[in-house]
């Protein structure tokens, strides 16, 4: 994962993912952040975050959960993907984003009762706003919107036993640092 600054000397032929650049990880997550951090934009727990950010990236896998039971309405593509880590889906890459969030003073991140707690500044809030405001970023915003109504209270342990007990072939059962494949339930 590089920035778009880093990723500028590539040969304009060359291939890019959009899961290889790091401001798109960056966006998605002050955007998770605004939504389902509250008012205060904060969610407390990396376990938390994650899984609430594995919901959001696994469309299909919200949409069973989401059903209780009901095939997914339709098949999304996964946006970037997680891999099976010892407390649920993963993304190694969580500790460079929030380092890389943190320094640009768009996040704050406290230990706060033995859980993490992961927190818009003024800066993350305005551009969590702007970017809420674009049309680019409608879609994944109404699926966040849908995955705060359904899960933002929850705790991420609560949330690490929903996925573990509902998607115990697709997730639990992988052997750690397996990727975790699109919800073909």
């Amino acid at each position: 994962m590089k920035t778009l600054r880093n990723l500028a000397g590539r040969p304009a032929a060359a291939p890019l993912a959009a899961d290889d650049v790091l401001e798109f990880h960056a966006g998605r997550m002050l955007l998770l952040l605004g939504v389902c951090g509250g008012t205060a934009g904060a969610i407390s727990g990396l376990t938390k975050m994650a899984k609430l950010d594995f919901f959001v990236r696994y469309p299909e896998f919200f949409s069973a959960v989401a059903s209780r039971g009901k095939s997914p309405r339709q098949e999304e593509a996964v946006e970037a993907a997680m891999v099976r880590h010892h407390y649920g889906p993963w993304d190694k890459r969580y500790y460079h984003l929030l380092a890389y969030l943190e320094a640009r003073q768009l996040i704050t991140v406290s230990l706060t009762g033995g859980a993490y707690r992961i927190a818009l500044t003024a800066a993350g809030k305005m551009a969590a706003k702007q970017l809420a405001g674009s049309d680019a970023f409608a879609d994944l915003l109404k699926h966040m919107r849908q995955v705060n109504d359904r899960f933002g209270r929850s705790t991420g342990n609560q949330l690490k036993t929903l996925i573990y007990e509902t998607f115990g072939e697709e997730v639990a059962e992988q052997a750690l640092g397996t990727v975790i494949s699109g919800g073909q339930r």
